[in-house]
């Protein structure tokens, strides 16, 4: 007899999205984890196959649509075949570069040099 639902924190923590069921129930208590668009407070919310999951990973978007209940933590592979991944595809490395790049500031302007500021202060006379 296999059961048709289970604790979301749980099914969380079988299909490998979290390193501990503590981790798991603590994203869903803190609102982070959305179970068919309604956002979940509760870790012990009922899952089940169909139901769509929405919640982020580090700094990516995870959209899971539940495909099995699962019985165990088991490897990698089995846990794969528990849900199906609808996320949108993570940015490329020329998006994340260009984003990060340094702002291009013209020679001469922001703050003065240690040479320019002695500059000044000899032209100030401060000795």
């Amino acid at each position: 007899m296999t059961a048709s639902t289970i604790r979301l924190d749980k099914w969380l923590w079988y299909a490998r999205f979290f390193k501990s069921r503590t981790v798991a129930g603590k994203a869903c208590t803190s609102g982070k984890v959305r179970v068919n668009d309604k956002i979940v407070s509760k870790a012990n919310v009922s899952v089940g196959p169909g139901d769509m999951l929405t919640f982020t990973k580090g700094d990516q978007l995870k959209v899971i649509s539940i495909k099995a209940v699962g019985h165990r933590r088991g490897p990698a592979p089995e846990a794969q075949t528990l849900y199906e991944d609808l996320s949108p595809p993570p940015p490329s490395k020329a998006d994340k570069t260009r984003a990060s790049a340094p702002a291009y500031r013209e020679p001469g302007q922001g703050r003065p040099t240690k040479a320019e500021r002695r500059a000044t202060d000899k032209l100030k006379d401060f000795d």
